[in-house]
C-alpha cells in the first residue's frame, strides 16, 4: 500500500477509493518521558500502546456510529493494529478540538491565575491549530473565519458535535468509575461527500482520565475500561 503520511502515533496508507488504512504505533505524545495528550511531540514509546489504543478507539467509534453520529470509522483489526476509515480532508492544515471538564494541563498553565488545578469546567470547548513549530496555538472563531479555515456555521456545528460526543464518552467512562477531565478530538470533511465527521482516534492517548482523584495512565485506563467491554 502507498504510504500517505507518517504521524506521531499513526502511519496512514492508501487502501482503496475514498478509504485509508491507519497503522497504530506504540508511540505516545508527551515531553521528557512524561505522557501529555496535549503535547505536539512524541514523548515516549510504550510496548502494546498501539493495539491497546485501537481497542478503545474501536469501542468508542462503534458506540458513536450506533448512536447515529457520523465518524470516519469502517472497521478495525486489533491484532494487526490497523483501522480502515473513510478518507477525510482536514480543515486548513489540521485542527484539534478540546473539550474540558476540569482545569488541568495547558488550561491551568495559561489561566492558573484565575482558577485552581482540577476546578470543574462546564464542557469548555477550545480549538487549536496543528502547528508544531508554534506549539499548536489556540484559535478563536473569528480568526478561523477570517483565515478561511472554518465558517461560523461550521464552528458552531463542530462545538455542538464535540459536546455531544464528549458527553457520550464521559458517561461511558463513568460506568467504570472513571472521570473524564479533558479530551482532544479531530474532525474533517468526508473526501467523497464533503460531510463533517469525527476522525482520528478515541483512546487513552488523547484524554486525561482520573479515578477517585488519581490520574489513570493510558494503558492502565484502556485495560480498566475495556476488560469488561470486550463484547461491544
Amino acid at each position: 500500500m502507498e504510504l500517505l503520511y507518517t504521524g506521531k502515533t499513526k502511519n496512514v496508507y492508501r487502501a482503496e477509493a475514498y478509504k485509508v488504512l491507519l497503522q497504530f504505533k506504540d508511540d505516545v505524545t508527551g515531553e521528557n518521558g512524561v505522557f501529555d495528550p496535549g503535547a505536539n511531540t512524541v514523548g515516549l514509546t510504550i510496548e502494546g500502546a498501539g493495539k491497546s489504543g485501537l481497542r478503545m478507539t474501536k469501542h468508542f467509534f462503534e458506540l458513536l456510529n450506533a448512536k447515529g453520529i457520523r465518524t470516519h470509522y469502517i472497521r478495525a483489526d486489533v491484532e494487526q493494529a490497523t483501522m480502515t476509515v473513510r478518507e477525510a480532508k482536514v480543515f486548513g492544515k489540521g485542527l484539534e478540538v478540546i473539550c474540558r471538564y476540569r482545569a488541568v494541563g495547558s488550561f491551568i498553565r495559561r489561566y492558573g491565575a484565575y482558577c485552581e488545578s482540577g476546578q470543574p469546567l462546564d464542557a469548555f470547548v477550545e480549538i487549536t491549530i496543528k502547528d508544531d513549530e508554534r506549539g499548536d496555538p489556540t484559535i478563536s472563531a473569528d480568526a478561523l473565519h477570517m483565515l478561511g479555515i472554518l465558517s461560523p456555521q461550521e464552528y458552531d456545528a463542530l462545538t455542538a458535535q464535540t459536546k455531544t460526543i464528549c458527553g457520550i464518552i464521559k458517561d461511558e467512562l463513568a460506568t467504570k468509575g472513571l472521570e473524564l477531565y479533558d479530551i482532544k478530538l479531530e474532525f474533517g470533511r468526508d473526501a467523497e461527500t464533503g460531510d463533517i465527521m469525527l476522525i482520528d482516534e478515541i483512546s487513552g492517548g488523547n484524554m486525561r482520565v482520573y479515578k477517585s482523584g488519581s490520574y489513570v495512565a493510558p494503558l492502565a485506563l484502556e485495560k480498566a475500561f475495556l476488560d469488561e467491554n470486550i463484547s461491544h
